[in-house]
């Protein structure tokens, strides 16, 4: 395990994909290929190895989804830099718009005025 308890997805999904999945490791290989993997990316790689795309897995896993700061702030940026209203990036990231506004008022001072620019 990684600091701070953080499990090593990285070693884990390559695990998964080597020993159960090696014909979706071409498919997966520009996330593992990266030096750290976010939050969003393990999501993305659930999606790809595991064929996720069901609706009711797709309402459990966001009912379980957790969020670390760099996913927070990568979200949005990209709300910023796409110039998407909230209710878009809402639907873009599959979040609810009141997680949308609180991550808002927590991280206001990092993202400067986001809501101004749109």
């Amino acid at each position: 395990m990684k600091k701070n308890n953080i499990p090593d997805y990285k070693k884990i999904y390559a695990d998964i994909i080597e020993m159960e999945y090696p014909h979706k490791k071409e498919e997966c290989f520009h996330i593992l290929d990266k030096e750290n993997i976010s939050l969003l990316d393990v999501l993305r790689l659930n999606c790809i190895i595991f064929d996720i795309y069901d609706s009711e897995i797709s309402i459990l896993n966001q009912q379980l989804k957790a969020y670390d700061e760099d996913s927070i702030m990568y979200i949005l940026d990209y709300q910023n830099k796409n110039r998407l209203t909230n209710s878009e990036i809402a639907i873009h990231f599959k979040l609810s718009m009141n997680t949308l506004t609180k991550w808002k008022k927590l991280f206001s001072k990092k993202i400067g005025n986001v809501d101004k620019k749109l």
